[in-house]
């Protein structure tokens, strides 16, 4: 089974007619995306936007082929789009229903949680692909948890960027496994573009694709390169825990290790820290509070996210008493580099997906304190180390990502 992506935008399409915003400013070129649209073996027509037929014909696809429009976007939900001469107007299938198609298909209407109309689509070869709308999730915990999943999707088209948490719950309920290839669609201008497009898709085990692109299902794609180990680094509020939480939110199952300082204990700005971080977490995730980190790296299981280093660092030099000469000079130092060395290790040989989150630091005036100089320069220290094991480094500096590393 064929699926030509005619377009691969939000409905408005990028960039937007008429907005002057900077994301629609760059749109131009390579990057110009009309709103999704997509041709099942050059039959079917999932929803229709203009030059939806132009699109079909530089596919390869005679316009006067498509035998059956069907609508997923919710009514007013972008242009509708002209159809061509020929072309069957547009219809909507409702919830739950099944149509039967002279051409082999099978189409069945998948209810979604959001206005509009998801539609799970068997070819005559057997192979399924399932194509939601915009901002969209199927209802009931996932598209297979209330039916039970036959099987994986070979090919899954979906807001990833918009709804991670919709393939997070299509891989729980056994709609998505290791070897679906998932298309990220519906792409906006609130969205990032270009490389850093890449590697959100990358991260959610998906890819992104430029309009006009066919995908075969069932033909094997090679899986994205999701590296094992990420360490995003960013200063005070730049963001950089955010982006580390964006680089797991598609996944069904996440641990998040939170190796909070004991001087902060009592504190009430660090806990009103702490509420708005759970409050931005998806609820599935699980939170560990722990400053032993070695366990977690040791032992298999969900994807690990550590926020922060910075912090595992500041309770580490307390446990020593870093601010006394003393305890310093007569072995702290040496210990503390022990530790670090340790936790770098760790990370090195860690056999389940971790990213982790730092401060970067040193780039300001110079500390008042020996302690605030000691912990800059020991920070500097095990974030060089740490990023030297990983795959992936990021720096997040006003929000947007650098990559340092892969």
């Amino acid at each position: 089974m064929e699926l030509a992506l005619l377009g691969t935008a939000a409905p408005e399409g990028l960039p937007r007619p008429g907005c002057p915003c900077a994301a629609c400013a760059t749109s131009v070129g390579e990057y110009v995306r009309a709103a999704t649209a997509v041709l099942v073996d050059g039959v079917l027509l999932l929803d229709v936007a203009p030059g939806a037929c132009a699109a079909a014909a530089r596919a390869g696809h005679a316009p006067s082929g498509i035998r059956y429009v069907l609508a997923a976007r919710p009514e007013g939900g972008g242009p509708a789009g002209v159809p061509g001469p020929g072309l069957p107007p547009a219809g909507r299938l409702p919830t739950g229903q099944e149509l039967a198609a002279a051409s082999g298909h099978r189409v069945r209407a998948v209810r979604v949680d959001v206005p509009g109309t998801g539609y799970a689509v068997t070819g005559p070869d057997g192979t399924r692909a399932l194509y939601l709308p915009p901002g969209a999730a199927p209802a009931d915990g996932g598209e297979g948890a209330d039916r039970g999943a036959e099987r994986p999707y070979e090919v899954v088209l979906a807001d990833v960027l918009g709804r991670p948490e919709a393939l997070a719950r299509l891989r729980a309920s056994g709609a998505v496994g290791p070897d679906t290839d998932v298309i990220a669609v519906h792409h906006d201008h609130d969205g990032p573009l270009g490389a850093e497009l890449a590697r959100r898709c990358v991260a959610a085990g998906a890819r992104a694709v430029p309009d006009g692109t066919a995908v075969l299902a069932g033909r094997p794609v090679p899986a994205p390169a999701v590296p094992r180990r990420t360490l995003v680094l960013g200063g005070t509020r730049s963001g950089k825990s955010l982006q580390a939480e964006r680089r797991l939110e598609a996944h069904p199952d996440v641990v998040y290790a939170a190796p909070g300082g004991r001087g902060r204990a009592g504190n009430p700005d660090w806990a009103h820290r702490l509420r708005q971080h759970r409050e931005r977490r998806p609820a599935h995730w699980r939170t560990v509070e722990t400053h032993d980190l070695l366990p977690l790296l040791a032992e298999d299981g969900p994807p690990l996210l550590i926020d922060c280093l910075a912090s595992w660092l500041a309770d580490a030099m307390e446990r020593i008493d870093a601010g006394d000469d003393t305890a310093w000079l007569g072995g702290g130092q040496e210990e503390l580099r022990s530790r670090s060395s340790e936790l770098a290790a760790a990370v090195r040989a860690t056999r389940r997906r971790v990213v982790l989150v730092s401060s970067e630091v040193g780039s300001g005036v110079e500390p008042d304190t020996v302690w605030q100089r000691r912990y800059r320069d020991e920070l500097g220290w095990l974030n060089a180390a740490v990023g030297g094991t990983c795959e992936e480094v990021l720096l997040v500096v006003a929000g947007q990502v650098l990559a340092l590393k892969g």
